[in-house]
């Protein structure tokens, strides 16, 4: 049997047992539940605050629907980090700020750093607390879906060893908890009241890779006058050494053409699966003008010219070294497919780079008197993480020019300026005596090497509050001030460096003429520029965020406000102060600082970073003030003994907020639970809620991002012209700069959430030692105004889409046509167009989406069985309907493509359901199981995720399918009892037991980053040790 016969059934046989865990909750014991686990924990008579509501004490928290991940749980995962535990939540979706996202670039948010994104309806629409309270933003954005600057709260910041429970309110909770809160709230609860303390030591590594991983966790209290106070510690230290490219087969290269996995299907050596760049050693030039030598053109008519080996024929001029000059800009396809570069191959790119972390909590209480009591929290989180990415290359809208005194320049003088004789210069060519300059059009730099980016993420958070109670209410009262800052490092090159040093003519100066290998065309530079080049023009660039949070709440609830006949009623209010500051701190090089003047053209660059678009520096902050309140309304109760209605029970809730940037909002919120009789509860709220914009999106000025693009309107031309068949072969692909800009004029996204469920808990399976919870939650979230840009992607088609009737585009700015364009265009009835230069763009509200789907859960509890305790919680969650609108320029766009007017295979934006879209697969799920007998305890955990549709990709308008990913997890431990080993545990365990490899994808890494992880079978040992 072969190896990929086996993975399929090993798949299937998974798939098949994973099918009784599908209908279920990884944690959703229901809401009381999670009361009840606090209740355990904490002091007596002490009423406890469950996410979802603010009233202590209250049963309204029965109608909300609450996934909880308590510590039995969290083990079963074996999560090291806030990223890998919350994945494991079916409700969760794909992770954009990870690892493998965008590293090469300080444009991305890098380093340990995870997103939360609940429902999929997008980074920052869902609230993270911690014990109740906001935590403080990453100071890093990156571009969504809609190419606007997100921003998320970092998921690794939280000390996972300290988590108590996570709650996850899968419900709309902005009257409650305000702005963000659009598709849940995610809430955080770290062990408290510690009296003692325990050490826990783990190690463990992935098989096959380099990737190791110690993590040494810790805690610490004591109860103290008398125990009306307490101080608890907690703390984690975390160090991983890399996974690497070089590791794992799929990871290796970027050329995936001939994978197994697309063998014999009609993606079989696809160009759009070879993602190794045209970017490469072997360089794209142009002189500006047609150099000839007698009758034989040295370039193009319009000077361009490009390096390759000479075995790859074509050569106009012959350098020596195996290695020519080939008059016009390289191929990448055919022979010269060889040309291109794959930077997994030859270097050990990181997949997950190089990581110390640690995480130090302290909190703490003082009863002051029997009804005031003081209280705090402090917080400190610090990371820093290693990564090796591909080496600096060049990018469309800066381009450097080569002087013609570059001592490697074959068009330079016959003479250099010393009076020594240029040994460079060909011989025979047209070019003046004092040589012409060149000017570089692509190139990567990799006799430089690797890029080496160091990023250290910061956080500390720090609270002081009153608690107490008077006149009837609980009340309290808390100042919270937070701050995360990132320092983002990496290797770069100065314009202005680059080009005195390209000015030189002596064999110090920096050769791009060289080429690479002759007999091995994709791998390392062979003949780099010697070490004196590469020091002169080597610096280093840093990126500084800086977000603060400085917070003042007062909040009183009383759980009996008045008796209805039903019962109780329970208010609470609150008032909230808050002030958020963002900045993004871009290095001097790039924010317009220090700029760069071509010594040759004398054009004014904003950027002196080569190969980074210019990036003004982004500052904002606003002030919010928001006041909420809240009433649960008992309306029947059993008492009453009316027939199908054993209790109903009502929220209400409202909130109102002003900002001071942009006006005031506010919201309502209804939820109710209904008891039919007992065991069988329905469930329902309706709410409505908000996002507002964030301080990039409305406070950056003019930013520019390189993105490679499709410039369709010249892969018509070569379509027309028979260079290709198909516009899958095109590889007029360019890094195209777009020009984006904030916009103080958004409004707030809005959204409309409603939901509706039930939960059943049989008495005849609830009882002494059995418990048993099923529940089954239908939602749907309609968002509108969401921020975005139409895209220079899209501008680009409408450009081609204009073309093709005779006009353009207003937004896409282009040079003009060079010869060279005049003469791909020749013969195609098409107007020649220039390269682009660059796309107008800026913020704006798009179209709305709707978001629909099913939740269902188990959670079983079993003790006393005479063979053990067990438990099992199973979560999944069904998606049913993601329809993303499209703003109605982009629907012209489809229009014209259903109409025949543009190619059947230009890729542009869906109006349409977007289920197994990339990111939101059908089904996720998860399962866990414990049993516990006597001194051995034994877990086992495994998750889903479905199967989605890879929209990078279309041949004859069909898409790849990206496999459905099942892992699974298991441990086995030993409490030791008596003597000096009494309370110490002995654990080990493996996660990805099957070694289950991510289904391949069309991304250069080979999988979704996003939604799979790329660590294989992993094995640790733990021992932890309690006194």
């Amino acid at each position: 049997m072969t190896n990929r016969t086996y993975s399929k059934h090993r798949k299937h046989i998974l798939a098949a047992a994973s099918l009784i865990g599908l209908i279920a909750a990884q944690n959703v014991a229901a809401q009381e539940q999670a009361a009840d686990a606090e209740a355990a924990s904490a002091p007596q008579g002490e009423d406890i605050v469950v996410t979802g509501s603010r009233i202590a004490g209250t049963k309204i928290t029965e109608a909300l629907p609450v996934t909880v991940v308590g510590e039995d749980e969290i083990a079963a995962t074996a999560a090291v980090s806030g990223d890998e535990l919350l994945r494991s939540i079916p409700q969760m979706s794909d992770v954009s700020f990870n690892s493998s996202n965008g590293q090469t670039s300080s444009n991305f948010a890098r380093g340990d750093v995870g997103s939360i994104d609940l429902r999929g309806l997008g980074v920052g629409n869902t609230l993270v607390l911690l014990n109740g309270r906001r935590l403080v933003q990453h100071p890093s954005s990156q571009a969504s879906a809609s190419l606007a600057p997100v921003i998320t709260y970092n998921t690794n910041s939280i000390p996972v060893f300290g988590v108590q429970r996570v709650e996850v309110l899968r419900d709309g909770a902005a009257a409650l908890y305000g702005t963000d809160a659009v598709a849940g709230v995610v809430n955080t609860i770290l062990r408290d009241n510690v009296n003692g303390g325990g050490l826990s030591l783990q190690y463990g590594g992935a098989e096959g890779t380099g990737l190791r991983e110690f993590t040494g966790s810790g805690y610490l209290g004591t109860d103290f006058a008398e125990n009306r106070g307490n101080i608890s510690l907690l703390f984690n230290y975390t160090h991983r050494k890399a996974l690497t490219s070089q590791d794992q087969d799929y990871t290796a290269t970027s050329d995936h053409r001939f994978f197994d996995d697309f063998v014999g299907t009609v993606f079989e050596g696809s160009n759009s699966l070879d993602d190794t760049s045209t970017l490469s050693h072997w360089g794209n030039f142009t002189t500006g003008v047609r150099v000839r030598r007698g009758t034989t053109n040295i370039t193009t008519a319009g000077g361009v010219f490009s390096i390759q080996p000479t075995a790859n024929g074509g050569c106009s001029a012959d350098l020596g070294g195996g290695i020519c000059i080939d008059d016009g800009t390289r191929a990448t396809t055919g022979a010269d497919r060889n040309t291109r570069w794959d930077g997994q191959a030859n270097y050990p790119l990181s997949i997950m780079p190089r990581l110390d972390r640690i995480n130090v909590f302290a909190n703490g209480h003082y009863d002051l008197t029997d009804n005031l009591t003081i209280f705090g929290e402090a917080g400190y989180y610090y990371a820093k993480t290693r990564s090796v990415q591909d080496s600096v290359f060049s990018i469309g809208s800066i381009q450097m020019t080569v002087p013609a005194s570059n001592y490697w320049n074959p068009f330079g003088p016959v003479t250099f300026a010393n009076g020594m004789v240029n040994p460079n210069r060909l011989a025979g060519i047209d070019a003046p005596a004092a040589g012409l300059p060149v000017t570089i059009t692509s190139y990567r730099f990799v006799d430089m090497g690797p890029t080496i980016v160091d990023v250290t993420n910061r956080q500390f958070r720090a609270l002081l509050g009153l608690r107490g109670e008077a006149l009837g209410f609980n009340w309290e009262t808390a100042a919270l001030y937070s701050q995360a800052t990132v320092r983002d490092m990496q290797d770069g090159i100065s314009a202005t460096l680059l080009q005195q040093n390209l000015a030189l003519s002596t064999p110090d100066a920096y050769n791009p003429f060289n080429g690479g290998s002759a007999t091995n065309p994709m791998g390392p530079d062979t003949s780099p520029s010697n070490q004196a080049a590469l020091d002169a023009i080597a610096i280093k660039s840093v990126r500084a965020g800086k977000s603060t949070l400085a917070q003042w709440d007062f909040r009183a609830s009383k759980a009996d406000l008045l008796t209805l006949p039903a019962g109780d009623v329970g208010m609470a209010v609150g008032l909230e102060l808050r002030r958020d500051s963002y900045l993004d701190n871009r290095d001097e090089r790039v924010d317009g600082t220090g700029t760069w003047t071509d010594s040759v053209t004398g054009v004014v660059q904003e950027s002196d970073l080569f190969g980074v678009s210019p990036t003004p520096d982004t500052k904002g902050s606003r002030t919010v003030f928001a006041a909420y309140a809240e009433l649960a309304v008992p309306l029947i109760a059993p008492e009453m003994d009316i027939p199908l209605i054993r209790s109903l029970e009502l929220q209400l809730a409202g909130r109102y907020e002003h900002y001071s940037d942009f006006g005031s909002i506010a919201k309502p919120k209804v939820a109710a639970a209904w008891d039919l009789f007992e065991g069988w509860r329905i469930r329902g709220s309706w709410a409505q809620g908000f996002r507002a914009p964030n301080l990039e999106q409305t406070n950056a000025t003019i930013i520019t991002r390189g993105n490679t693009r499709t410039d369709y309107i010249r892969c018509e031309a070569d379509l027309r012209s028979g260079r290709i068949a198909t516009f899958d072969a095109c590889a007029q692909g360019f890094v195209t700069t777009g020009r984006r800009a904030g916009n103080p004029d958004l409004k707030p996204e809005t959204s409309t959430t409603w939901t509706i469920g039930t939960v059943l808990q049989p008495p005849a399976f609830n009882t002494g030692r059995l418990r048993t919870t099923f529940t089954l939650d239908f939602w749907q979230v309609k968002q509108k105004g969401i921020v975005g840009v139409f895209g220079e992607g899209n501008a680009l088609i409408s450009d081609y889409l204009a073309r093709l009737q005779g006009s353009s585009d207003p937004t896409v700015v282009r040079l003009a046509p060079t010869a060279d364009d005049i003469a791909l265009f020749a013969g195609t009835g098409i107007a020649p167009v220039g390269r682009v230069q660059y796309v107008d763009d800026q913020y704006r509200n798009l179209e709305p989406q709707t978001v629909r789907g099913l939740d269902f859960g188990v959670n079983i509890g079993l003790r006393d069985t005479g063979i053990g305790d067990f438990t099992f919680a199973a979560n999944a969650a069904y998606l049913l309907k993601y329809f993303r609108d499209v703003p109605p320029d982009i629907q012209a766009l489809l229009d014209a493509r259903a109409a025949g007017q543009i190619n059947v295979d230009t890729v542009i934006p869906e109006s349409s359901d977007l289920v197994r879209d990339d990111g939101f697969p059908r089904w996720r799920g998860s399962t866990s199981l414990t049993w516990k007998l006597g001194q051995f305890t034994a877990g086992a955990f495994a998750n889903y995720v479905g199967s989605v549709i890879d929209d990078d990709i279309s041949v004859n308008g069909q898409n790849w399918r990206v496999d459905d990913y099942i892992t699974a997890s298991l441990y086995v431990q030993y409490d030791l009892k008596g003597g000096f080993t009494d309370g110490t545990q002995l654990r080990v365990g493996v996660r990805n037991i099957t070694n289950a490899r991510p289904p391949i994808d069309t991304s250069s890494f080979g999988y979704m980053g996003s939604l799979h992880s790329p660590i294989p079978r992993y094995w640790y040992v733990n021992v932890r040790k309690t006194f």
